[in-house]
């Protein structure tokens, strides 16, 4: 049976769900329908948190977890690609189609990576245009733009604020362009930044 959980991030809530074999599925908010009250396992899906939250805190550059990753062999081939990627680097979607030996299928290649069940975790955000231009993601450019500039130190954030403060921020605004800085501001503070989330 499938798990889920819930890990308050400053892209937004992240729905996590676990199977018997590990983390089959990361969804961003509004991508998950209603949920099983029964089936929440905080306890069973708490290492996927806290490494998530270390990944956020600049404190993890690479993950360890067991992932369920369902798909075909030629999205798994691509999404083992995505993996091998380094924090802080880019790929672009010619260069991952020539790495699994198909250049002729980087359109093939751009829609596995879209279908990713695991984003963050598996870096599908680091596929990249052939110019280095950001191209599609499943949670939106402004997130996709941030957990670059994550990775490349352009923006921080604290340890995890309180669940309050989580509850009373408006995360997708504050992942918008030019924002983290100011959400590390308010962490720092003790003050909201304003908006509800939903």
């Amino acid at each position: 049976m499938a798990t889920w959980s819930i890990c308050e991030s400053p892209v937004g809530r992240l729905t996590l769900i676990g199977g018997t074999d590990g983390l089959r599925a990361l969804h961003f908010p509004g991508e998950c329908g209603d949920l099983d009250d029964a089936a929440r396992d905080d306890e069973g899906l708490a290492d996927a948190i806290d490494q998530l939250q270390e990944y956020f805190a600049g404190e993890r550059r690479s993950f360890d977890l067991n992932l369920d990753l369902r798909g075909t062999p030629f999205q798994r081939e691509v999404w083992t690609q995505l993996s091998a990627i380094p924090y802080g680097a880019t790929r672009s979607y010619g260069a991952l189609s020539a790495a699994i030996g198909r250049a002729d299928r980087s359109r093939a290649v751009g829609a596995a990576v879209g279908r990713t069940p695991i984003p963050i975790i598996v870096p599908c955000h680091r596929a990249v245009g052939a110019d280095g231009s950001l191209t599609g993601y499943r949670g939106g450019l402004r997130r996709k733009r941030a957990l670059l500039d994550l990775e490349a130190g352009v923006r921080r954030l604290e340890r995890q604020p309180s669940a309050e403060y989580v509850r009373s921020v408006d995360w997708d605004e504050c992942a918008a362009e030019g924002a983290w800085g100011g959400v590390k501001s308010g962490l720092r503070a003790g003050r909201h930044l304003g908006g509800t989330r939903g």
